[in-house]
């Protein structure tokens, strides 16, 4: 019996960092009720869940000009993500430094309602170079159909709020 006992509290840690299912999908953003994309006219989010890992795929598109950008993170263990990708990066003209990697660190709050990111990333300036603090968390609203990320920067004053809804899979197969 405390051998039957022992294993179950040994899975219990696992169980915790699993991810909620409902991620999972491709969202897509509505920009009446999000932040301006400024330089970009339309984006998708799509999540992929595989054990503990979270990839996070940002497809943004201005008229013929398509990028995709993918951080994966990890609520197990923090992880080292070169290249990290901002959604603003395109409009501010910083971007990451090609051979450094940034810190970051997740993990599921709220009941696994929320996935909350946070990372270091070492960017090139006008100045030089600088490390910002990127704070994010992608909330699953009430029914399972709206996501909501809200992005904190220590470099500007106010959050990025970006609003989703959820790509039903018949759709997502054309697109």
């Amino acid at each position: 019996m405390k051998r039957i006992l022992f294993c179950w509290l040994g899975l219990l840690p696992a169980v915790a960092l699993a991810a909620n299912p409902a991620f999972a999908g491709r969202w897509r953003l509505d920009p009446a009720q999000s932040t301006a994309l400024d330089g970009w006219t339309a984006m998708d989010l799509v999540v992929r869940l595989e054990g503990t890992k979270v990839d996070l795929r940002h497809d943004m598109s201005w008229r013929a000009t398509k990028v995709s950008g993918t951080n994966t993170v990890d609520t197990a263990q923090p992880v080292e993500i070169t290249n990290f990708f901002r959604i603003d990066q395109r409009h501010m003209a910083v971007y990451a430094l090609p051979k450094k990697t940034a810190r970051t660190v997740a993990s599921w709050i709220d009941g696994d309602r929320t996935l909350r990111v946070e990372a270091l990333v070492p960017l090139e300036v006008s100045q030089g170079e600088a490390i910002m603090r990127v704070t994010a968390e992608y909330r699953l609203l009430e029914g399972g159909e709206t996501l909501l990320l809200i992005e904190l920067h220590s470099t500007r004053n106010r959050p990025l709020v970006y609003r989703f809804t959820k790509v039903p899979e018949e759709a997502e197969k054309k697109s």
